[in-house]
């Protein structure tokens, strides 16, 4: 297999610049193929063993969908206790370091937890999209979201 030199021009000499062009489609092309990377965002606290075979389900739904999905309610309760306020608070700060570098945020169920809605507070500041989920995986499309000038407006209709 014959590899070609990109850097050299067709007489030979370092062309640095057609290289550089070229670096730069490929690079292109690469981002248009990259799948998005979404942060799950579920209960966790409560009926723990429920949400954490609920948080499983959604993570599944997300592989199916063709995307990288993150769940760090799932990952982090492993080494630090959620019970320990300070350990909870690192988690849910380890979990917000995750939500930075995710495209989308997908929120699933019917109940917003107060972690739940510190990270999608996070998400609405940083300008990353949310999507809202039943608990069966059904996109559901919020009044508030279709209609921004309604202030109260948490009905959810089925998409």
């Amino acid at each position: 297999m014959t590899v070609i030199d990109v850097s050299l021009n067709a007489e030979g000499y370092r062309d640095p610049t057609a290289a550089e062009a070229l670096g730069n489609v490929a690079f292109e092309e690469s981002l248009k193929s990259r799948k998005h990377y979404v942060f799950i965002c579920s209960p966790y606290a409560g009926n723990v063993k429920q949400n954490i075979l609920n948080a499983k389900r959604y993570l599944k739904f997300a592989v199916k969908k063709g995307v990288i999905p993150i769940a760090p309610h799932l990952l982090y309760p492993q080494v630090l206790y959620d019970s320990d306020p300070r350990q909870r608070k690192l988690g849910l700060y380890l979990g917000m370091a995750w939500l930075y570098k995710c495209d989308e945020m997908w929120v699933f169920g019917g109940y917003i937890s107060p972690g739940m809605s510190a990270e999608i507070e996070k998400a609405k500041r940083v300008q990353i999209p949310i999507r809202f989920f039943t608990e069966n995986c059904k996109e559901v499309v919020r009044h508030e979201d279709r209609c921004r000038k309604q202030p109260h407006g948490t009905k959810v209709e089925e998409s």
